[in-house]
């Protein structure tokens, strides 16, 4: 559509969609943008936590979650459900969910996971938040190629250990 517009009407809209568009990893599949179905909360990272990450993950949903601290001083987990996994090329880090500028102490993947990949991430997530950790997991689907429409991809939780307290919530402030 651009090709048709004189240069300076391009140049100025490429400019502005650089500067005020910028991409959102983990926005947008193939197919098109990715959707938050579901926010929810758990109290602890317990069995009902684990039943329900397991659930969303064996439908295919995309899964965001994070540690947060109550007002009370009591650790909470904000899950986002969202409606698909984002495809990542085999190439490319294991990541759909943008990096905070806060050191990243470690990064677990269900690689590396010996037995059931949500109960493994849970165990990851919930030793780094005993310890006193900001923690993220997602899951992404990693393709055995460049291109997702080429490729096999395989689910792939995502936990993200970062040398940071533990944040406050958002819905305390």
């Amino acid at each position: 559509m651009l090709d048709r517009l004189p240069d300076a009407v391009r140049i100025a809209v490429r400019s502005f969609v650089r500067e005020r568009c910028a991409f959102e990893l983990g926005a947008f599949t193939g197919y098109g943008p990715i959707d938050e179905i579901r926010l929810c909360y758990f109290s602890h990272a317990d069995e009902e936590f684990i039943q329900y990450l397991d659930a969303a993950y064996v439908i295919g949903l995309g899964i965001r979650a994070t540690n947060e601290l109550g007002s009370a001083g009591d650790v909470s987990w904000e899950v986002q459900l969202l409606s698909d996994e984002v495809f990542v090329p085999a190439a490319a880090e294991s990541r759909t969910w943008t990096l905070p500028q806060t050191p990243v102490l470690r990064t677990w993947t269900s690689e590396e996971a010996v037995r059931d990949p949500v109960v493994s991430a849970v165990a990851v997530a919930r030793k780094a938040s005993d310890d006193g950790y900001w923690v993220r997991l997602h899951t992404l689907a990693k393709g055995d190629g460049e291109v997702e429409m080429d490729s096999t991809s395989t689910s792939t939780f995502v936990v993200d250990v970062f040398d940071a307290p533990i944040p406050r919530s958002a819905h305390d402030e």
